[in-house]
């Protein structure tokens, strides 16, 4: 057997280990170790990677702003943003039919902006927007899909952790990435909205109204979140100024919703510890899920499949634009299995050097970073696809009085904004590059 079909017939045994319930980092771990052995016959120079690899992906600089991001979001959960995000949102669009849901899905944005983890955003409002839900009459399905949805914001609306793993998988700009999704981001709360006022006229039954609120407490409840946009100002503005990097505006982020949290009286001894307890955790999971890639990149490098991935979509003469779009589609079907995470750090080392050798009439830095947002879009609505959409699960152990059936069938009106989007973005790639200086 040559290295190549070594490399290739890695993709199913990989993919049985997932289905068998292996966690993602340990069987992409085991099967590079082992497929390195293969390759070379010894298990010396898969021994020897585990002192280098592992070294040389934790000494990475750019992986401290994970954590950092992280503790940012626990933070500000502690310090009531995700309450007084809603309250406001609530205030301005209660009243209107499906207002209460699209409060939610526009206090997701809000708090995915200070939050780069989709699963935090999603459980951290669900806490706050549920009970609203339910009191105003919103169905159980309905109620559930559009936090699943909105959660996804977390991981778009920028700082993203995905869009960070993205930037050191393909060694592009940090900044630049996060300044490109803004504007897919305020797409996607859009879409979001357009699909519940589309599912509250399509089932009526599903959803109450609110009572207007007065006009005064409206703008009382939209000085409340300040503290949201005092730190997003100074975490992003600091990067776009120039005064410091991303890793740096993390920590300055952190350190800001932390004294926030702590004026506000939610920051204690006994909830500073479990904030950076779960913040380890999640760290220690994510950085496992980067060592484990790391080794199964290094061995289909080893074996050139990425390599003749690229030149075969070359030498064949197909459209760059099919390529991409089959591409778009397989991230789809891999999003029923997997989880966002795993997705970035299996499939973007395979995928990328083939995007990077065809030709899009842009230049390589713009096709990387526009790639990079159609993978995080696709790779968002994975979140949200059934069978394995990871908000799916999170969103229906919080209310498990609704059934799972009932969130699927309302979810797909939210999976299909975000196919549309994701047409419109391929279509025109200038919604996402138009802020980037070339």
């Amino acid at each position: 057997m040559t290295n190549l079909e070594i490399g290739i017939w890695s993709f199913p045994v990989l993919l049985l280990m997932i289905f068998a319930r292996v966690p993602i980092g340990l069987a992409m771990f085991v099967t590079g170790f082992g497929g390195l052995w293969l390759v070379m016959g010894t298990p010396n120079m898969a021994l020897g990677r585990l002192k280098t690899e592992a070294y040389t992906t934790f000494s990475n600089y750019s992986l401290s702003i994970v954590p950092m991001f992280l503790l940012m979001g626990y933070f500000a959960t502690l310090g009531g943003m995700s309450q007084a995000l809603f309250r406001a949102a609530a205030g301005f669009l209660g009243h209107r039919k499906g207002g209460v849901a699209m409060a939610a899905v526009g206090a997701c944005a809000g708090f995915g902006a200070i939050c780069g983890s989709s699963l935090a955003t999603a459980a951290t409002m669900s806490r706050v927007a549920l009970p609203e839900l339910r009191r105003f009459g919103y169905s159980g399905g309905f109620s559930t899909a559009t936090l699943a949805a909105g959660g996804t914001l977390g991981i778009l609306i920028p700082p993203s952790v995905v869009l960070v793993i993205y930037a050191i998988l393909t060694e592009q700009n940090i900044a630049k990435l996060f300044l490109a999704a803004f504007v897919p981001g305020i797409l996607a709360a859009i879409g979001y909205m357009a699909a519940i006022s589309i599912y509250v006229r399509v089932n009526p039954g599903s959803a109450g109204v609110a009572e207007p609120v007065p006009m005064r407490e409206r703008f009382r409840a939209l000085v409340d979140v300040w503290p949201v946009l005092l730190v997003f100002i100074a975490v992003v503005g600091g990067i776009y100024g120039g005064i410091f990097t991303p890793t740096e505006g993390a920590a300055v982020g952190a350190l800001g919703t932390g004294i926030i949290a702590l004026v506000n009286g939610g920051l204690t001894l006994r909830t500073l510890g479990d904030s950076f307890t779960a913040t380890a955790k999640s760290t220690a999971m994510i950085f496992f899920i980067v060592l484990g890639a790391g080794f199964y990149n290094g061995f289909l490098a080893l074996t050139q499949v990425p390599q003749e991935m690229a030149r075969l979509a070359v030498e064949q003469g197909v459209s760059p634009w099919l390529v991409l779009v089959i591409i778009l589609l397989l991230y789809l079907v891999f999003g029923c299995v997997m989880d966002s995470l795993s997705m970035i750090l299996l499939t973007v080392p395979i995928f990328f050097p083939v995007i990077s050798a065809l030709e899009f009439g842009m230049s390589p830095e713009h096709v990387a970073i526009w790639f990079g947002i159609l993978v995080l879009i696709v790779v968002e609505v994975g979140l949200i696809t059934p069978p394995v959409g990871m908000n799916l699960f999170i969103i229906n152990n919080m209310d498990r009085g609704t059934p799972m059936s009932a969130t699927y069938r309302a979810v797909l009106y939210f999976v299909g904004s975000d196919i549309v989007r994701v047409a419109i973005l391929v279509m025109f790639p200038a919604i996402t590059l138009f802020l980037i200086p070339e």
